[in-house]
């Protein structure tokens, strides 16, 4: 048994029935030749992915302890499993421009991990993973939900987000001190437009940031005299409009500038 780090947010899934849920959950909608893993850890997930002969694996793991191990346990790993870390993985490694991810994602980073397949969404049509279920409901959430916020909308902007089922606590090891869920995205055939999606992102995160207030306040830098007399929209919070409203709001800012 190799103890877990908790600098690196590990709670290695020990309920292989849980583990077969998630990869079946993830195989019957990737339509991707080559799979990466995040974070295999001691390989929950790894041994039953690597019984599916028609998809290209690979894994990317932090932890040396891990590498190790795994290369023990599954010597077919030569040459797909890297050691590094997926926040700053080379894509090209891969040699594809399209990889369904999978992962027991480490909770301390999972926002991160999302925000990096948001910058890259180009090329990951789909992800399953496990996160704390704070963080699984924060980005399934819809408008007017507590729990929407940031993630909410830019990865809803190009995924549709599936809360697929929660994990419970005695399935790891160690058990964290928070509840456990899997979701899946999967990314639009049509997203909508955005004029500018660096502007998209700061809209967002500038009004989410200041919640609690208005738009014509939290937006206040963005916007016109003009703009926020005449719109009645300006009058909402962050939380009250719709991922479609966000997109068309940014839109329509950016053209104004």
């Amino acid at each position: 048994m190799i103890p877990a780090k908790k600098s690196l947010g590990q709670h290695f899934l020990r309920d292989e029935n849980i583990a077969r849920k998630i990869v079946n959950a993830f195989l019957a909608a990737s339509n991707c030749e080559t799979i990466l893993e995040v974070g295999p850890g001691t390989g929950a997930l790894t041994k039953f992915l690597l019984e599916q002969p028609s998809f290209k694996y690979f894994a990317v793991e932090t932890d040396e302890r891990m590498v190790t191990h795994l290369m023990a346990e599954f010597p077919i790993l030569k040459e797909k499993l890297f050691h590094d870390d997926f926040l700053e993985f080379d894509f090209s490694k891969l040699k594809t421009n399209s990889i369904s991810i999978i992962g027991n994602f480490p909770y301390n980073i999972s926002s991160q991990i999302l925000f990096r397949v948001f910058e890259h969404k180009e090329m990951i049509p789909m992800v399953t993973g496990m996160f704390q279920k704070e963080v699984a409901l924060r980005i399934a959430a819809k408008h007017g939900n507590k729990d929407y916020g940031i993630l909410s909308v830019l990865l809803q902007a190009f995924y549709d987000v599936k809360y697929l089922f929660e994990v419970n606590e005695k399935s790891f090891s160690p058990p964290p001190k928070v509840k456990s869920a899997v979701i899946q995205l999967m990314r639009k055939k049509n997203p909508a437009h955005l004029k500018s999606e660096l502007f998209f992102r700061e809209l967002i995160k500038a009004a989410f940031n200041q919640r609690r207030k208005m738009l014509r306040n939290s937006l206040n830098k963005f916007l016109t005299e003009d703009s926020v007399s005449q719109e009645k929209i300006f009058n909402k919070r962050a939380e009250q409009l719709s991922v479609d409203e966000w997109i068309d709001l940014a839109n329509d800012l950016f053209t104004k500038k």
